[in-house]
């Protein structure tokens, strides 16, 4: 796939809400510079307390009709942790890391903080923004790949936020001094978002060889959040077709198959090492689907295929947040325990130097305008776009919601 589309006379008319002069264009790459004064570190945020649980499921699940006995049943995984979500204090780290590398690199530039389901809220961060007088936001969201959850559900937060009052916003991007919110590529392939997962499947491997494990023994499964399958199919730009599982499954197929060969390259005995891309963490009904292999299955029964051992790497995640440790860390290491196998989990981006200064890396793109050519990506499916393109990510069940940083619809 290339993204380097050429610009109709139907795409120079379209519109992409609340967005800088330079992006409003809509061009899938924006190579002019442009002059933003802040940075809004986008997340999802997540309970700092037992009081806090339910208030906070109540606001992920907004809409949807779920009584709060459901909910009561999934605050376990909160409640094991004190009502405590780590993802909080990892965004913590994340700011100050993302706020001391641009200082480092000279950028004068405030980095806001806010979540999508828990505080501090984006609403009070862009109202913050704005107080401090700042009107030209580039927003970086802690999601990676194209889906409605991880990319146009954070575009549709940022054009209601901005949008009028009276529909639940601030009016910030409708009044006479306007704020405008950009938002940062997909950072899938970037080679800093990719340099953690290679070290820790190169260090899972190594040891378990160095220990005389047999390399034909040894699984590798690439995890990530499954989704409903209608949603996958819509994601990425509705007119390329990424096969099944849409963008979603492709981007992350592709990093996989990046990091696979890069290890045989790196560990010429790992050539006999195979490895697959699972799902875990669904939370729909049964009657819908989501995709799959769950994770748990897949681990259950690789002692079929004479596996002693299995690493699984978050492939999905940007950090350790309650997927990472209630899914993986205690689900599926159980999985591999009642299935006999060795068991790795390997780490997540986090606050890793090179994951920082690719985030860095992503920020500067936009400032300066960097030509897509020049941009940095380790798949053929990148540079990503920086203006979505139309129709990307629908939800099958809502449909399209005004989104800012993309072309309408």
């Amino acid at each position: 796939m290339s993204n380097e589309e050429p610009q109709s006379a139907e795409q120079n008319e379209t519109t992409v809400l609340y967005a800088s002069a330079q992006a409003a264009s809509g061009a899938p790459h924006i190579e002019t510079p442009t002059p933003y004064d802040a940075i809004l570190l986008a997340s999802f945020g997540g309970p700092e307390g037992q009081d806090d649980v339910i208030p906070f499921l109540r606001n992920v699940t907004h809409g949807r009709g779920i009584p709060d006995e459901r909910l009561e049943e999934v605050s376990t995984h909160y409640r094991r942790f004190g009502g405590i979500s780590p993802i909080n204090r990892q965004n913590r780290e994340l700011l100050a890391a993302l706020r001391e590398e641009l200082a480092h690199r000279g950028h004068d530039l405030p980095v806001y903080w806010g979540n999508r389901n828990w505080e501090p809220m984006l609403e009070s961060a862009v109202t913050e923004a704005y107080a401090d007088g700042h009107r030209t936001v580039l927003a970086l969201a802690t999601s990676a790949y194209s889906s409605y959850s991880s990319d146009r559900q954070y575009r549709e937060d940022f054009a209601r936020v901005l949008g009028p009052a009276g529909d639940g916003g601030t009016g910030l991007g409708e009044n006479d001094d306007p704020m405008t919110i950009d938002k940062v590529r997909l950072f899938f392939d970037h080679p800093g978002f990719v340099e953690p997962f290679f070290e820790g499947i190169r260090d899972a491997v190594t040891a378990w060889l160095d220990a005389g494990r047999p390399a034909r023994e040894i699984r590798l499964l690439f995890s990530t959040h499954s989704v409903p399958t209608a949603d996958a199919e819509r994601s990425g730009p509705r007119d390329v077709d990424f096969g099944e599982g849409g963008a979603y499954s492709a981007q992350h197929r592709a990093v996989a198959e990046h990091l696979v060969a890069r290890l045989r390259d790196a560990i010429p005995a790992a050539s006999e090492i195979d490895w697959s891309l699972v799902f875990q963490s669904r939370s729909g009904p049964p009657s819908q689907p989501w995709l799959e292999p769950d994770v748990n299955d897949v681990i259950a029964d690789l002692p079929n295929a004479g596996i002693t051992a299995v690493a699984v790497v978050p492939l999905g995640f940007v950090s350790d947040h309650m997927e990472v440790l209630w899914d993986l860390d205690n689900e599926a290491k159980e999985s591999a325990e009642e299935a006999g196998l060795a068991f790795v989990r390997t780490r997540t981006p986090g606050t890793h130097p090179a994951y920082v200064s690719g985030l860095v890396d992503l920020i500067e793109e936009r400032i300066h305008g960097t030509p897509a050519a020049e941009r940095p990506h380790v798949t053929d499916l990148g540079p990503w776009y920086d203006v979505s393109r139309a129709g990307s990510d629908e939800n099958a069940h809502l449909g399209f919601r005004p989104a800012a940083a993309g072309v309408l619809p």
